[in-house]
This record gives C-alpha cells, sequence and structure tokens, in this order.
C-alpha cells in the first residue's frame, strides 16, 4: 500500500538554513548539525525506519496522505495554533531550540496538522464535507538531558483523522482502537495493553497506551480527541468536525522491543550493531568497553540552566558520551555571592565500539573546563 504524498518545500526555511550558514556562533553550528544528521525513520534497514513503515501500512490508513513538513518552523505554527500555554515548558529557550524569536526547530510533528490543512486538496474536501487523514514522520528537535535513553534528536510518527459529526462522533473507544492497532502491527497480535487518562495541550479528553514487556508495564503511544479551539485555530469548523490524533516517540517504541541498553547504537555504522539492530531480536552486546568518569564543578550565575550544560558537553564529546548527571548544586552567599550557584555533573564517557583512553577524555575534558568559563562566564572549581 502506498499512500499519497504531500512534501512541504518552503522557501523560507532555506533562506533560514543559508543565514545559518553564515554564522559563526556555536549555536547555528550545532544547529547546522542536528539538521545534518540523517532522518532515521527515513533510512532503511534501520528500526526506527520500520516502524514507521508498519504504522503507515495499517488498512485504516489507506486513504491518508502522507506528508513531510519543514524541520524549521515558526512558532506561531508550532506553539500557538496548538493552544501552547504562554507559560508552557516548551516555549522555554532552555527546552526549545530557538533559531531567532520566531522560528525554531520543530519540536513535535504534529505540526504537519497545519501543513496539511492549507493544501488546496485538502481545503476542497473539507468545503465539501468529505473526511480527511494524515500521517508524518521524521526528526523532532528538544534540549534534553543526557543519558542512554534521551538524546536532543529523536524520531516521532504523528497521525490524525477528522470526519463531519454526522458521519461519526469521536469517542475515547476510537482511541482506543488506533492505538491498539499500532502497538499490534509493532509488537505483535499478542501484545498486553492498557489504557490510562493523559493530558496533551491540543486533545481531550487525552490517553495513554502502555504495554507489557518483561513483568513491567511501559508507556509507549498516546492520543486524543482533537479539541475544538485547535481546530478552530487551524480554520475547520468544530460544530462541524471533529477528529482524533496520536503521536509517540520512535526510540522508545524499538528500544523496548529489542532491549537496547543505550539509545546511541540505534545511530551506530559499528556492522556488528547495525545487523543486529531488528525489531524483536534481544540485543546482544558486541563488546561492553569500559567507561571513564570525570566531574567538572563550577560557579556560574542563577541564570544558567542545565539543559545549556547538556548541549555543550555533547558539542565537545559527541557520541562519546554516554550520559551527564547533576549530582550537586550549592549556594553560599559568603563564598559566591548571593547571585551565584555552584554546580557539580559528572560525566560519563563510553564508546560502543571500542576502548577509550584517558589521553582522549582528557582532552575533552580540558576543552570543556575552558569552554566552560567562557560560554557561562562560570569559575571552574
Amino acid at each position: 500500500m502506498s499512500l499519497k504524498k504531500i512534501i512541504i518545500s518552503l522557501e523560507e526555511e532555506e533562506t533560514i538554513k543559508k543565514q545559518l550558514e553564515k554564522r559563526s556562533d556555536p549555536e547555528a553550528q550545532r544547529l547546522e548539525r542536528f539538521l545534518a544528521m540523517p532522518d532515521l525513520t527515513r533510512t532503511e534497514g534501520n528500526p526506527l525506519c520500520e516502524i514507521a513503515k508498519r504504522a503507515l501500512s495499517l488498512a485504516d490508513f489507506k486513504d491518508f496522505y502522507d506528508i513531510k513538513t519543514p524541520e524549521i518552523v515558526g512558532t506561531d505554527v508550532s506553539f500557538d495554533l496548538f493552544d501552547f500555554a504562554q507559560d508552557h515548558p516548551a516555549r522555554s529557550k532552555s527546552d526549545t531550540y530557538y533559531i531567532d524569536d520566531k522560528h525554531i526547530l520543530r519540536t513535535h510533528t504534529t505540526v504537519m496538522w497545519y501543513y496539511f490543512l492549507i493544501q488546496e486538496e485538502i481545503k476542497n474536501k473539507i468545503r465539501n464535507g468529505e473526511s480527511v487523514g494524515s500521517l508524518s514522520h521524521g526528526k523532532v528537535y528538544r534540549r534534553d538531558e543526557i543519558d542512554r535513553s534521551h538524546m536532543n534528536v529523536f524520531h516521532q510518527i504523528d497521525g490524525w483523522y477528522l470526519c463531519p459529526k454526522s458521519v461519526k462522533e469521536i469517542t475515547k473507544e476510537d482511541l482506543q482502537d488506533v492505538l491498539a492497532k499500532i502497538a499490534k502491527a509493532i509488537y505483535g497480535e499478542n501484545v498486553k495493553y492498557r489504557f490510562n487518562e493523559d493530558t496533551f495541550p491540543y486533545t481531550h479528553p487525552s490517553i495513554e497506551m502502555e504495554i507489557e514487556r518483561g513483568g513491567k508495564w511501559l508507556e509507549v503511544l498516546g492520543a486524543g480527541v482533537v479539541k475544538g479551539t485547535v481546530l478552530k485555530n487551524l480554520g475547520v469548523d468544530p460544530e462541524v468536525y471533529n477528529g482524533w490524533a496520536f503521536g509517540f516517540g520512535l526510540e522508545r517504541l524499538a528500544m523496548i522491543s529489542m532491549e537496547l541498553p543505550d539509545i546511541r547504537l540505534l545511530w551506530s555504522d559499528d556492522e556488528r550493531v547495525k545487523k543486529q539492530l531488528k525489531l524483536d531480536n534481544k540485543f546482544k552486546e558486541v563488546s561492553k568497553f569500559p567507561g571513564i568518569i570525570r566531574d567538572i564543578s563550577f560557579v556560574v550565575d542563577k541564570s544558567f540552566t542545565p539543559n545549556d550544560y547538556y548541549d555543550l558537553v555533547r558539542d565537545l564529546g559527541k557520541d562519546l558520551v554516554e550520559e551527564v548527571k547533576l549530582i550537586d548544586t550549592f549556594t553560599s552567599v559568603e563564598k559566591f555571592g548571593a547571585d551565584r550557584i555552584s554546580y557539580t555533573f559528572r560525566v560519563s564517557y563510553r564508546s560502543n565500539e571500542r576502548t577509550l583512553v584517558s589521553v582522549e577524555v582528557d582532552t575533552i575534558q580540558n576543552m570543556l573546563y575552558q569552554e566552560t568559563k567562557n560560554r557561562f562566564n562560570a569559575e571552574v572549581r
């Protein structure tokens, strides 16, 4: 089954990318690197690509559109249209990658709702009272902590369906039905699952699905009834139309399926790793290479945010950084002054492909000391 495809190409996005290329500041270089990373949902042989294919192949979606949207979007599209409160954490520059005051790296593939509904073909269908649906998948970006299950570049898939209320009133049972079908497509017909209530800015009611693996219940999928206010924001009459929507991160589903111990393995070029990256195949360690741990302590202004620091560590250590843990904070008016605070971070370095040597890590750590001073006006202790 091949879905009808829509590819959104924005001149504005290309202009912003060219502006980024002209900048030499660390943030611009970081964003360029993120944008250049491959989309694993479109990388043949990668388990994230397989999950996307299984979801898109469901019979329920045979009349849906497969839409590819920009990765640089406006804050109005990402937040305002989707009823994100003005004080919602996602709007913060410590949570989201801003290119300028009005443009960000997309934080969720749900932005496809907007791009889908501005297509003339879809506008005509809505005017004619037809039902419509679309799916979208790809990279998203969020400032985040660093550990074995989190990266600041990851992948999502979103889907939604709109129909006139005269055709069907969407209920919670419709949400449960679509989530169950997706879970079975990924984990098999015998997967055990259950549902809980949840909360999202753009759907109500909302639910999450948990599946049982190894005696534990793990959250994997979320869905909800599209809020009338969001439909109105997008130019659809909520008195006439209603719909359901789902969205989820692919890395978590893949790691659960393969019992993968480290998210970085999904990006590995090591053939010993790549040949094991198959859904339902329990991953076996190629070799448990030893790690090296280094601590760094420094005093900075209270405006400092840890997510900014995680970015710096990742910039310097790249895929050798396994985890960055905040292990201590300390304030002392006598020692540091009223507006300064001491942080201690523990950086765990480990390669999934080879044994690290101390001199290699010490080189990175020395750069970290220097850049901590330069970028955050920090006093390294």
